[in-house]
């Protein structure tokens, strides 16, 4: 199987949408590869798995999913059969019956991670000062200003449903553990790769490597390429 046969999914986390992937569109489609990036409502894991699911209808031939953030649930649950592999970038990975939550909120939080909660309307929005304390500390000014103005809330119903079966039990998978990631911490990151057997990479990154560190983002995304067209 050639490597520019595979499509690369792409599916972003919460407080984001498919714009913070741009520089790794812009590298691994200089490299041949057919990129999209699934646009997820974020209304609810279901939704976002159904959203995940019609990108992927879309493409011929097998496809690696990569997931950044909430996304590593998301692209677990889907029951696509062209998904050959499956890529984390500093995300999360409830096991069977867990939820995000229980994963997210497994440890203290970092002392400059945001308190979360609904606003009235239901929905948990990222703190303006969060973007630059937490989320995408490495960023520039011009990035946290791009991120924080095209941010989409997150719902509850996102992260507090138990997860199926996931997929990495089935097809092989690679993480990406961000050392100074304040969101999701190296620990818990490092726990959830390694229940999962996934090849892990580690680097001193932020919770944002895609838009920070993307150069990094695209070698783990190619090493899984290369994983499965071998």
């Amino acid at each position: 199987m050639a490597t520019n046969k595979i499509n690369v999914v792409l599916a972003h986390g919460a407080w984001a949408d498919g714009s913070s992937w741009a520089r790794v569109i812009a590298a691994l489609k200089a490299d041949g590869l057919n990129v999209v990036a699934a646009p997820l409502p974020l209304t609810s894991l279901a939704d976002d798995v159904a959203a995940l699911d019609r990108s992927i209808a879309r493409l011929d031939g097998p496809a690696v999913l990569v997931g950044h953030a909430y996304a590593g649930a998301v692209i677990a649950e889907t029951k696509s059969r062209n998904v050959k592999a499956l890529v984390y970038v500093t995300a999360l990975a409830p096991d069977e019956g867990e939820k995000v939550a229980d994963v997210f909120y497994r440890t203290a939080p970092h002392p400059l991670a945001p308190k979360l909660a609904p606003d009235g309307n239901g929905l948990i929005w990222l703190p303006d000062e969060a973007f630059k304390n937490a989320f995408a500390q490495q960023a520039s000014a011009d990035e946290l200003a791009v991120r924080s103005a095209v941010q989409r809330p997150i719902s509850p119903a996102c992260i507090t449903v138990p997860v199926g079966r996931p997929l990495w039990k089935d097809v092989p998978s690679w993480f990406l553990v961000a050392e100074e990631d304040r969101m999701i911490l190296p620990e818990t990151q490092r726990f959830m790769a390694e229940r999962m057997k996934a090849k892990v990479k580690t680097h001193s990154v932020d919770h944002a490597p895609i838009v920070t560190a993307p150069h990094i983002v695209v070698e783990i995304i190619k090493e899984a390429i290369r994983g499965v067209t071998a």
